[in-house]
């Protein structure tokens, strides 16, 4: 543990160890997450002199959800163009995306 940790983040230190080690890591990558485990934690509460961006502004457990799915913005064009061939809506082939929602009643 770095020097001047409170007893709070050496019991953090050593359950996060623990866990590991129970998992099957080695001693050595045990201690490793464990350190690195506190010393994000101790930064987001300003506990260090120093702190990386990655560890105050954590992105990892929104990541999945952001990155995982397009922002959704309806069906495509190539969707309601069919969509309108299917109704028989005539002009569809000169109206943009927008254009064949509205006539679609999107």
């Amino acid at each position: 543990m770095p020097a001047g940790s409170s007893k709070k983040r050496e019991r953090q230190y050593e359950h996060i160890k623990d866990s590991a080690l129970d998992r099957g890591e080695s001693e050595r990558r045990a201690k490793e997450i464990a350190a690195r485990t506190v010393n994000k934690e101790r930064a987001r509460h300003g506990e260090s002199k120093t702190a990386s961006r990655s560890s105050l502004h954590d992105t990892s457990s929104r990541r999945g959800g952001r990155r995982s799915h397009p922002v959704s913005q309806g069906p495509t064009k190539e969707q309601l163009y069919n969509e309108a061939k299917r109704r028989n809506i005539h002009g569809r082939s000169t109206m943009n995306k927008k254009e064949l929602a509205n006539a679609l009643g999107h």
